[in-house]
């Protein structure tokens, strides 16, 4: 059995340091190989880069690692009690 807290953090703390990855990646490359594109479109509300919306992107990624676990865990789970084990 999986415990919703520990892969809510785990997932949680893996969509937050993805993000920063990604936005080191945007500052020290040429703008024609930026994710913000893309960052733009699956965050709401992002916008390359200010610290207001860095710090919402990074809250926003954090977030969809916790929705992902709240939504695995539970099945993963269930699955385990369902068919055991094997």
């Amino acid at each position: 059995m999986l415990s919703i807290k520990i892969v809510a953090w785990a997932l949680g703390l893996s969509g937050a340091v993805s993000f920063v990855i990604c936005v080191l990646f945007g500052l020290i490359t040429p703008q024609s190989l930026h994710m913000h594109v893309f960052l733009e479109q699956v965050l709401p509300g992002f916008r390359w880069l200010t610290w207001p919306e860095f710090l919402l992107g990074l809250v926003e990624s954090f977030l969809y690692g916790v929705y992902a676990a709240l939504v695995y865990v539970p099945i993963y789970n269930w699955l385990t009690i369902r068919f055991g084990d094997a």
